[in-house]
């Protein structure tokens, strides 16, 4: 989807020539911008706890018991406990005051909610539509920072903004980890207090998740099936514990280098795996390399497909949503950045 091949092949000097150009100035962006968000180094601020977590179910005894209504099990925003085949995911992602870091980062959210959900009623065909704002969690910065990860996590008072924005629109929120140095692992498990959510998703972006020597913007990172399934696995025990509807795990993945082993991957109860192709370019770049990463996929896997307002018209034009409902097999998250 980019000036680079889908493999994930570069140009001169090692890099993908227009794809890591702006990734880098991106990085830049978010180091810029976070410092203004964080607290303590980029660290959560301490007002961390939202409301009313919920809590494992607590079976209840005696004779009394019998004659308590059943609790309502925790449902997704717009109904049932499985997300697919019942709906279509679509939304916008981004960050308050980075604009360049996609359309959740200017203007009103409430008025980015209404705009998500009309575009998400023009791709529902034969599904129910379920807007999404997919928020940058944790953002890959372009300095080590005092903890020498490269990242930093947005404030809690920021996901909170956005929880309370997603619950009035009926939308899922998406939290969105670009790891830095940082464990892929251990920011999920940072961001607990809201997965318990019924509500509430992950999504991962691997291209930002650097090795040792590595920064944010020189190259793309990479994740593995392996480390995938740890993910999910852990994902799956917050489902179990909560007893909570399905819950999205969503990977965006521009080249093939960015996800090594894929097969590694091992679906996990309560979780539904979504490879999001991601990258810029023409329809006919995007639909090239959408076949290619999407063939032979893993077991259990379902696709993603991510879209970019400015970008991707740049040179040419952005696909229409008929375009994007004709890949096969047909996308079940249509993002736009």
């Amino acid at each position: 989807m980019v000036d680079s091949a889908p493999d994930g092949t570069t140009g001169a000097g090692g890099r993908p020539p227009r794809e890591l150009g702006r990734r880098g100035a991106l990085a830049a962006t978010a180091a810029a911008g976070l410092g203004l968000l964080t607290a303590c180094g980029g660290t959560a601020d301490s007002d961390a706890s939202p409301p009313g977590a919920p809590q494992p179910r607590t079976p209840g005894t005696g004779s009394g018991a019998s004659a308590r209504p059943a609790r309502k099990r925790p449902q997704l925003p717009r109904g049932g406990r499985e997300l697919f085949p019942r709906h279509r995911l679509v939304g916008f992602c981004g960050l308050p005051g980075s604009p360049v870091l996609g359309r959740l980062g200017k203007g009103d959210l409430d008025e980015r909610a209404r705009e998500i959900e009309k575009l998400a009623h023009t791709y529902a065909g034969d599904r129910e539509p379920l807007p999404v704002l997919e928020l940058l969690a944790t953002v890959a910065n372009a300095e080590a920072g005092d903890d020498g990860t490269y990242r930093s996590r947005t404030p809690a008072g920021t996901v909170r903004r956005f929880h309370e924005a997603a619950r009035k629109h009926r939308a899922l929120l998406l939290l969105n980890i670009q790891p830095g140095r940082a464990s892929a692992l251990g920011e999920v498990k940072a961001l607990r207090e809201w997965l318990v959510h019924p509500d509430v998703g992950l999504a991962l972006d691997p291209e930002w998740e650097m090795g040792p020597g590595e920064k944010p913007g020189d190259s793309y990172g990479s994740t593995d099936g392996r480390e995938l399934t740890e993910i999910a696995r852990y994902l799956s025990g917050l489902v179990r514990e909560h007893d909570l509807p399905e819950k999205p795990f969503v990977f965006h993945q521009v080249a093939t280098s960015v996800v090594e082993d894929q097969h590694a991957f091992r679906p996990q109860p309560g979780v539904a795996a979504v490879k999001c192709a991601d990258g810029i370019g023409s329809p006919d770049l995007k639909r090239e390399t959408w076949e290619y990463l999407v063939k032979d996929l893993p077991r259990g896997m379902r696709t993603g497909f991510k879209l970019f307002y400015d970008e991707d018209a740049k040179d040419s034009r952005l696909m229409t949503h008929q375009e994007v409902l004709a890949l096969r097999p047909r996308p079940e998250y249509v993002m736009y950045e």
